[in-house]
Parts: C-alpha cells; sequence; structure tokens
C-alpha cells in the first residue's frame, strides 16, 4: 500500500515528490520526500493534503435544512428555530436516522471531511421509553459510518433538564434524556461494541450548562473515565447572549468560569461555540488546551454572533480549534473555513485576519489549524500527513478550473475562496478509498434512501 503525490502538505509545508507508505491497519508507516514513482506505487491524481475532522454533528438536522427560512416570529433567534427543530426532532426513527446519516456522511467524505464527531442526544422512542436495545439510535449512526467508511467518534450526550437550576424538561426534549445509572450502562455498552474498531470510537458530550449539573458532570466523567480515561469530552457553551445571562442570573459566573470552576477542563475536551466570552475567558481555554468547535455556518444561519477568534489565537496558550457544520445548514468543508475569516473580516474591517506573520496564506492557516484541532477533538491522530498518523487524507482536483496552474499555499487559499466542494477529486480514510473521481459508491442507493425519509417527515409533518 504505498502512494506517490506529486504535492503533498506536510506539517512543515509543501513537498514535492512525496511517497507515502501505509500499513494494513491504515497507518502511515512512511512519508519521505523528494523521491522517483516507485513501480509499486499509486501515483496520486492531485494536490494531498490531510484530512479534516467535521467536529461536531447533529445528523438528525440535515433532514430540516433549509425549511426554517421564514419569519415566524417577531424577534426569531435561536430560541424559535429550536421549537421547529424538536419538531423533527419528535417524530424521526431509528431507521431513518440511519438513512439520513448515511447520506450525510457520504456528503461530508465528498466535501473533504474524513471524520466526524457525532453529537447524539436523540437517544429514546417518541414517548421517551428507551429503545431496546439502549442505544438502538446510537447503532443506527455507527452502522452509517462503518457502511459509508468515514470515521466517527461518537458522542452520547447526557440531557437532564431544560435550564439552568434543576429545571424539569419539556415535552420536547424527552426523547434526550438519561438520569446517571442509565446513562453509564449506555456508556459500557457502547464502549464494548467498538472496543477494536479502527475508523470508531466512544466519547461523551454534555449538552450544556443548562441540561446538567456538577453533580452529573463529575458522574459523567466517572463513568466515562472508568472505560477510558483519554476519551474526548465535548459541551455546547456559551453560544447565546441569553444563556450567558440565564447562568450569570443562577450562578453569579458567566458560563466558560462555572465549567472551569466545576470540571477539570484539558486537551480532552471540546467547547462547542464559545461564542460570547470575556476577556479572562478567552485566556482560560486558550491556556487549558481544550480544543474549541466553530461551526461558522450554523452560528451564522442562528443569528448567534463571531467567535473572538483573533484574540482567542493571540492569548498565551496553544489557542486550539477546529470547525462543525452542526445543523448542516451546509455541509462544505471550504464553506466554513470561509465562513470563519469573512466573519472576522466583517468584525475587524480588514482582510487575512486568521493569517500570521508565520503564515501568511489564509487558506494554510486556516486548514492547518482545523485539521490539527479536529483530531484533537476526534481522539484521533488524524490530520497530519505523518509517521504514526492514520492515512486520512484528500486529493484536490488539479484541473478544476480553481486550481488551474496553482501551486503551493495558492493551492489552500484557492479551494477555500474560490473552488469550495467541487476542488475535492479523491478522498481515503485509514488506507481506504472512499470517493473516486468525486464519486462515492453508495452515493445513489444512499440519496434513494434519504429522499424517502424526507417524503415520510413531510407527509407526517401534520
Amino acid at each position: 500500500m504505498r502512494y506517490f503525490a506529486s504535492s503533498a502538505l506536510l506539517p512543515d509545508g509543501w513537498a514535492d515528490n512525496v511517497v507515502l507508505d501505509v500499513d494494513e491497519g491504515g497507518t502511515l508507516r512512511g512519508v519521505a520526500l523528494g523521491q522517483d514513482c516507485p513501480a509499486d506505487a499509486e501515483r496520486l491524481g492531485g494536490f494531498v493534503v490531510p484530512g479534516l475532522a467535521n467536529v461536531h454533528s447533529h445528523a438528525f438536522q440535515r433532514a430540516m435544512a433549509g425549511l426554517t427560512e421564514f419569519r415566524g416570529h417577531s424577534q426569531d433567534s435561536f430560541w424559535t428555530w429550536r421549537d421547529l427543530m424538536y419538531r423533527y426532532a419528535s417524530r424521526i426513527t431509528p431507521m431513518q436516522m440511519g438513512d439520513v446519516a448515511r447520506w450525510l456522511y457520504i456528503e461530508m467524505l465528498k466535501a473533504g471531511y474524513t471524520g466526524v464527531a457525532e453529537f447524539h442526544y436523540l437517544h429514546h422512542d417518541v414517548g421517551g421509553v428507551p429503545y431496546a436495545p439502549a442505544g438502538e439510535m446510537s447503532h443506527c449512526l455507527l452502522r452509517a459510518a462503518e457502511d459509508t467508511g468515514i470515521a466517527i467518534t461518537l458522542l452520547p450526550v447526557l440531557y437532564a433538564y431544560s435550564g439552568f437550576g434543576g429545571r424539569p424538561a419539556t415535552d420536547g426534549q424527552r426523547r434526550f434524556l438519561h438520569d446517571l445509572d442509565g446513562y453509564a450502562v449506555l456508556l459500557a455498552d457502547l464502549h464494548t461494541e467498538l472496543r477494536g474498531t479502527s475508523r470508531a470510537r466512544l466519547g461523551m458530550a454534555f449538552h450544556s450548562l443548562r441540561a446538567v449539573d456538577a453533580t452529573q458532570i463529575a458522574g459523567g466523567l466517572q463513568a466515562l473515565n472508568a472505560l477510558d480515561p483519554q476519551a474526548p469530552v465535548h459541551i455546547h457553551i456559551a453560544e447565546q447572549t441569553a444563556e450567558v445571562q440565564d447562568c450569570v442570573r443562577w450562578s453569579g459566573l458567566r458560563p466558560v468560569q462555572w465549567l472551569f470552576a466545576h470540571a477539570p477542563v484539558d486537551a480532552r475536551w471540546c467547547l462547542v461555540h464559545a461564542t460570547h466570552l470575556d476577556d479572562a475567558e478567552i485566556g482560560q481555554i486558550a491556556a487549558s488546551g481544550a480544543v474549541v468547535a466553530i461551526c461558522p455556518s450554523t452560528e451564522a444561519n442562528l443569528g448567534d454572533g463571531f467567535f473572538p477568534a483573533r484574540p482567542y489565537l493571540d492569548a498565551p496558550g496553544p489557542s486550539n480549534w477546529a470547525i462543525g457544520s452542526d445543523s448542516h445548514i451546509t455541509v462544505d468543508a471550504a464553506d466554513e473555513l470561509r465562513l470563519l475569516e469573512y466573519g472576522q473580516r466583517l468584525l475587524y474591517r480588514q482582510r487575512a485576519v486568521l493569517a500570521s506573520a508565520t503564515c501568511p496564506s489564509v487558506g494554510r492557516s486556516l486548514y492547518t489549524g482545523a485539521a490539527i484541532g479536529g483530531g484533537q477533538a476526534l481522539g484521533r491522530d488524524c490530520g497530519r500527513l505523518v509517521v504514526g498518523a492514520q492515512a486520512d487524507w484528500v486529493v484536490l482536483d488539479p484541473v478544476h478550473p480553481a486550481l488551474a496552474g496553482r501551486r503551493g499555499d495558492a493551492v489552500l487559499d484557492s479551494w477555500i475562496f474560490v473552488g469550495q466542494r467541487a476542488c475535492v477529486r479523491d478522498v481515503m480514510v485509514g488506507g481506504q478509498w472512499q470517493v473516486r473521481e468525486g464519486r462515492h459508491t453508495q452515493e445513489e442507493q444512499a440519496y434513494q434512501a434519504f429522499r424517502r425519509v424526507i417524503d415520510s417527515l413531510r407527509a407526517n409533518s401534520g
């Protein structure tokens, strides 16, 4: 399993004539520069870049993308959008969940994502009763990932309350709920199922500080640590100004302040959104080693606000970050990165905001930051073409009009700001090809199943 790339993005920058050796387990065992193409190597037909992780996904929401673009309230916001989302969440079945996820994961692969962190809280049947087995919804997501070949970090969500201070959950949230004992059983069952798999691993998520308390955070971490003390931990936090205000009224602390005071936040953690931060919180996250999951298309769609990316990157510490497509209003790795930079340009009224003195290319600054942070958030050694990492990579089409005649950093600049997902030619995950010449082998079958789900949900919309 040997491959030859005439141009590949390595940690130190672009390199020519690179031989990539991959073992039977899908791990890179050799990266050699300045080589002739070996006789036994497959010649890769374009620019090779590490695969990108989509670190925040609610798969079922792909089925409703585009159906909330109307004004239903004089002050339309995340909270009115959430009411519509709950309607979909109240109806979707396990089989439908699997069909939506299967099509979504193919879309992700074709867009340049090689891995996904599935932030999964739709656990039970429509009445809130656990399925038999209790992880039926989780199993559907895992099967969808296995069928399509995307790497998945499954993050079953612990969800107990509707608001700060232990407010009782609403009817719209009854499919989401667990107590600590039931949640620990779910984690243990999923851990057993995933033991020994190469493209899937288990983490956990706390939905938000609205949905859990300090006891549940401690208990959830204890249950996870008993299984895997290195597993990733994700949480929604500080997405909305109303959430920040409610947290202050309840506790006297802002959400990130409260989290750092009550949980051992470190490099295992991924803080999703973290949109509304003060300077002290920016510094806390940057120094902690945690990853911030920025979801530009969803944050724009919901009117959340701008993540303070420039202050975060300038703060002392690793300042790790990654991207996610969240509600899947769009599924395009280049689109998320472009929106992140454009949001900062609008905020600061400057160009090239997220480039740096050491890396003046905006495209490479964005891509390498998201790739490295994405691997960390998934708990998967990926996002880099180095010995020991997973053989996850994307081949960009050199004859696409956006990339024609490009070299080096101009390839990433042009893909992200001009070409988008159509530039993706081939995608490999764990040493296995999943997309060739822009096509996935299962996409027609998966699309037909997805279409049947859409038609069924529309017919049953009431």
